[in-house]
């Protein structure tokens, strides 16, 4: 008997060849609502790596759901037919059962410029909307749902063995079901407001022979348009006419969970949702080891789905089914580049996923000197993330060192991955700790350009360092050591303006030390600004209840030593007032200055040197990663790339 998480099942007509599912998202690769070419490659590949199922997101049914920018998929478009039909056949080819997720978004907006008015069951404002949507008519219901109808046949028409009806995360059919946003005659009863599901279901089969129909449902944000567990466990035997049911978690801001999510929110409840419903039941969100995936499926899950994880690899399913956990690229849950789409779906942590037509993420790492004749001994100065991307990049096909100042691998990511919550870093430092095979590694001994004669190649990754101010702490020097706080500590944190993890992380570290009062300065006139939407939404939660206090608009301008603890004198930027206030402990967010690299191109000549990461200029973990990739490829492929000037 196979083990359970690589047993097939069967979904109405379709055999699925395991119990992985890669659940909605989008590839970005869309224009004026059409798929473009190099869309079908990304599903292509996300299929080839094993799922058993690959739902295609981000397509509305409408105009009216749509945002200005055009980078959502139409479906109710006839242009958009040959678009989905690459689509689809992508993913068969890969091997798995292609699905076309439908939404509307409602009276939900993304945040993003529409060109129509958004509608909605009833008048209630959503809290991330100015204003309320219009209230939709009966004649506006029987238009929607001709579209959900009409996108349906042209999936069908596509070659998409399934569709799947977006009715989770606050949007439109979500808006229906739940009784916070559903205020219509006959929404007195679960019944009444899922009636919209029964005749979407009748609907779309009807029009549509031999579609398969799923349905997406989510519990969290019963206050907004969302369920409770008790409104979910009462929905969920009332869509049994659906040949399977996803059931996720969250609203709009909530329902992409970054890493201080450590556990799949749904595995407590997994038992009951079961009991729940006897069709087939997927479950996702937050699912991110085969340790959590086998326990849901243990616990009644027939299917276990993943997004983001398939993004940073897309060959997980496979690695899973294979015991390969170990060489997993994993998803890290940071959310900062797969929701931005700027310009399509990246990943921080893969630089194999790139805007269509590139074989990786743009990357220029700083060159000087010739290429070698000959392959030859490669030192990569520096472990942080740089650096363990362009060694493992190399470690099968050339003779690599990997040296670093300091006695352990990581360089900064290890000192962000100290800070609570923010533990999701450290997966990826066991990935390239895991898979470093064949790399020597000299640590703890600062090296110099004399130390480096012997070898042909030389990659610099020394990364950067936090300036630090006179009577004050650095936010490295406190997340490193977590016991600096103490309990009752008066704590000041100086945001640098920009809103991004290191002083947040130093806010959270101080509350974990039992702080009696954290103020946190900061110059610009937003909070957490620098963070991804979800997570900074996601933070104040956390931070709601806590002695924490966020001053905007206030510049930092004297600090002094007195008998009781440090003078921190601050300005308001606008008015120009000085305020002061005491503290136990004063942290500054100081600007990261990159390592002085020019001793080595000046000093090995003989060599080609590439300088990448933080050392050229300090930025996120992805152009870390991009550029260490890209120096790595320019070594295995013998890349005669010209010098620049240092």
């Amino acid at each position: 008997m196979p083990p359970l998480l690589s047993s097939p099942l069967r979904i109405g007509d379709l055999e699925l060849r395991n119990r992985l599912v890669a659940t909605a998202h989008g590839s970005g690769v869309v224009s004026a609502g059409t798929a473009r070419p190099g869309d079908d490659d990304y599903w292509r590949r996300c299929a080839a790596g094993g799922a058993a199922m690959v739902i295609a997101g981000g397509t509305v049914v409408g105009s009216d759901s749509g945002n200005r920018t055009g980078n959502i998929t139409d479906a109710s478009l006839p242009d958009a037919v040959p678009g989905l039909r690459r689509r689809a056949q992508a993913i068969t080819d890969g091997g798995a059962v292609p699905v076309c997720q439908l939404v509307h978004l409602g009276r939900e907006t993304l945040g993003a410029e529409i060109w129509e008015h958004p509608v909605a069951p009833s008048a209630i404002r959503s809290p991330r909307e100015p204003v309320r949507a219009r209230v939709m008519s009966d004649a506006d219901i029987d238009r929607v749902i001709a579209d959900f109808v009409r996108s349906s046949r042209h999936a069908a028409a596509a070659g998409f063995a399934a569709v799947e009806l977006h009715a989770a995360h606050g949007y439109l059919l979500a808006q229906f079901l739940s009784p916070a946003t559903n205020h219509r005659a006959d929404a007195d009863t679960a019944a009444g407001r899922a009636a919209i599901l029964h005749r979407l279901h009748a609907e779309i089969t009807e029009a549509c022979p031999g579609l398969v129909v799923g349905v997406r449902v989510s519990l969290d944000g019963a206050e907004e348009a969302g369920l409770d567990t008790d409104g979910l466990c009462e929905l969920l035997p009332l869509l049994d006419m659906f040949a399977y049911r996803n059931v996720t978690a969250g609203v709009r801001t909530t329902y992409v969970r970054d890493m201080a999510t450590a556990e799949p929110p749904l595995l407590p409840l997994l038992r009951r949702l079961r009991a729940a419903t006897a069709g087939p039941l997927l479950v996702s969100q937050a699912f991110r080891s085969r340790a959590q995936i086998e326990e849901a499926l243990t616990a009644g899950a027939d299917l276990v789905g993943m997004a983001r994880p398939f993004i940073a690899d897309p060959d997980i399913a496979a690695k899973l089914l294979s015991g390969a956990d170990n060489r997993i690229r994993p998803c890290v849950s940071c959310n900062e580049d797969c929701r931005s789409f700027t310009p399509v779906l990246l990943c921080t942590v893969n630089p194999a996923l790139a805007p269509p037509g590139l074989a990786a993420r743009p990357a220029r790492p700083l060159r000087f000197g010739p290429p070698p004749s000959r392959p030859g001994k490669v030192a990569v100065v520096g472990a942080g993330p740089s650096g363990l991307e362009a060694a493992l990049r190399l470690a099968p096909a050339h003779d690599v060192t990997l040296l670093d100042a300091m006695p352990w691998i990581g360089g900064q990511l290890r000192t962000a991955a100290q800070a609570p919550n923010r533990t999701g870093w450290s997966a990826l430092l066991r990935f390239y700790q895991d898979n470093l095979t064949g790399v020597r590694t000299e640590l703890g001994q600062r090296v110099t350009p004399a130390d480096l004669t012997d070898f042909d190649e030389i990659i610099v990754a020394t990364g950067a360092t936090e300036t630090d101010t006179a009577g004050a702490e650095t936010t490295t020097s406190v997340l490193t050591d977590p016991h600096r706080f103490r309990p009752g500590n008066r704590v000041v944190v100086v945001d640098d303006g920009f809103g991004y993890w290191p002083a947040l992380g130093a806010v959270e570290a101080a509350l974990a030390g039992g702080a009696g009062q954290v103020t946190v300065l900061t110059p610009v006139a937003a909070i957490a600004a620098g963070i991804p939407a979800e997570s900074r939404v996601q933070l104040l939660r956390r931070l709601a209840g806590h002695p924490v206090d966020f001053v905007v608009q206030a510049a930092l301008a004297e600090v002094r030593r007195i008998a009781s603890g440090t003078v921190v004198r601050y300005r308001n930027v606008l008015s120009g007032e000085a305020i002061e206030l005491i503290c136990d402990r004063l942290v500054v967010a100081g600007e990261r200055i990159a390592t002085d690299w020019r001793s080595f191109p000046e000093n090995l000549p003989q060599a080609r040197v590439q300088v990448i990461g933080d050392a050229l200029v300090p930025r996120r973990v992805s152009h870390a990663v991009a550029e260490g990739y890209a120096a790595a490829e320019t070594i295995l492929t013998g890349a005669r790339v010209p010098a620049q000037a240092g």
